[in-house]
């Protein structure tokens, strides 16, 4: 899943600037956005179930590379299928994360490393849907990056990760492009991996829930900080996984080849 871009640029240098002028710049920054999606797409899964999502997050950053930030979507995805999920109620995403980014010396190599923690409010009732956990996942996380290159491997550290049962040791491992062609135009490209971990019962996780996924895109600066942007996502799954990631209320493969549309705004 196209887990939508979660952190901003930290650093902020400036070199050759007047002395007074650095002495007042302040170390603190922060940064925000908000976003309308035809559809959240998370790791080439559908979040709403083909419809649209408002995103947003905030950003709290320091000159010394720390920074912590929040982010937010409508999701649908947990009570599309509530006999699978637990959840009888469930409309909303909220990610916690915070970590150190910086770079190598003076190079264009950089490091991110840091936790996210994804949380989900809503009712969930394990009595009437045994065998259902919730959702809420902690991911230990970190990426080297190479100018528009990055590779980042997020690691679960829960055993429940995204509801399914026994999955600690989950990973996904994220590698994407971001290419500037112009000032105002960006190519994007993404291939991803999920692999979980585990079994439930004599089941393995692996064979039901891991996948590949992919995803093509474009994006261009409009003025007043806004940005539209478009992509197409889709997954690799074999049978069994295509099953399990299908819903059970109207029948539809969340992991379908699909395209969105977005227009953001950042300030």
């Amino acid at each position: 899943m196209l887990k939508k871009t979660l952190i901003a640029s930290l650093l902020a240098t400036s070199f050759g600037a007047p002395a007074a002028l650095a002495a007042d710049s302040s170390p603190h920054s922060i940064t925000g956005n908000v976003g309308l999606f035809s559809q959240y797409i998370f790791r080439g899964l559908m979040q709403t179930n083909n419809d649209p999502a408002l995103q947003g997050g905030l950003d709290y950053s320091h000159s010394s590379g720390f920074y912590l930030g929040t982010w937010g979507s409508n999701v649908s995805w947990l009570t599309d299928s509530p006999a699978a999920t637990g959840y009888t109620s469930s409309s909303l995403e909220l990610d916690f994360y915070g970590g150190f980014k910086g770079t190598f010396g003076k190079s264009d190599f950089g490091f991110d490393i840091g936790l996210l923690q994804y949380y989900y409010p809503g009712t969930h009732n394990s009595i009437a849907n045994p065998g259902t956990v919730k959702a809420n996942t902690l991911e230990l996380y970190g990426a080297l990056t190479w100018k528009w290159l990055s590779l980042k491997y997020s690691h679960s550290l829960d055993s429940k990760t995204f509801g399914v049962n026994n999955s600690r040791g989950t990973y996904y491992l994220d590698l994407s492009a971001n290419v500037p062609v112009t000032d105002k135009i960006n190519l994007q490209a993404h291939w991803g991996k999920q692999k979980f971990d585990g079994n439930n019962g004599a089941v393995s996780n692996d064979s039901i829930a891991s996948y590949e996924d992919w995803k093509l895109g474009a994006t261009f600066v409009l003025p007043k900080d806004f940005t539209l942007g478009a992509f197409f996502t889709g997954t690799s799954m074999n049978a069994a996984q295509k099953a399990f990631y299908t819903n059970a209320s109207d029948n539809r493969f969340v992991g379908k080849d699909t395209f969105t549309v977005f227009l953001q705004k950042t300030f």
